[in-house]
């Protein structure tokens, strides 16, 4: 099959406490990991950083908004935000009043883009 389309809720995406939903292997990309993340009301994720992995970040912000806290800097973001993040940099999330929702898209760096730069 030369695409894959998951619709909000299909049952081939793993989820983890409602939380934490791993939509690489539904999707079965193996070029980067992606993932959507739904962060409760005042609920904190997880401190953690990417050094194991050496996977750089970038988070899409969806719904909502919320902090994240970079290396002990807090970073505000909002619904069209986009934030990138080093691998070895700590991180943690924190919801905002009405909760957060978003993508992180993960996946090792590599010396040079090598992808199209124009359409």
């Amino acid at each position: 099959m030369t695409y894959t389309l998951l619709r909000d809720g299909d049952p081939s995406i793993e989820s983890i406490q409602g939380v934490f939903f791993k939509m690489r292997r539904a999707l079965g990309t193996t070029a980067f990991g992606i993932n959507e993340v739904r962060v409760p009301p005042n609920a904190a994720g997880q401190e953690h950083d990417e050094a194991e992995t050496g996977h750089e970040e970038v988070y899409v912000v969806l719904e909502g908004g919320g902090t994240f806290t970079i290396e002990g800097e807090d970073i505000g973001v909002s619904a069209g935000d986009y934030l990138r993040v080093d691998a070895a940099a700590t991180r943690q999330v924190m919801g905002g009043p009405g909760g957060m929702r978003f993508i992180v898209v993960g996946a090792q760096p590599k010396p040079s883009y090598d992808g199209r730069e124009s359409l």
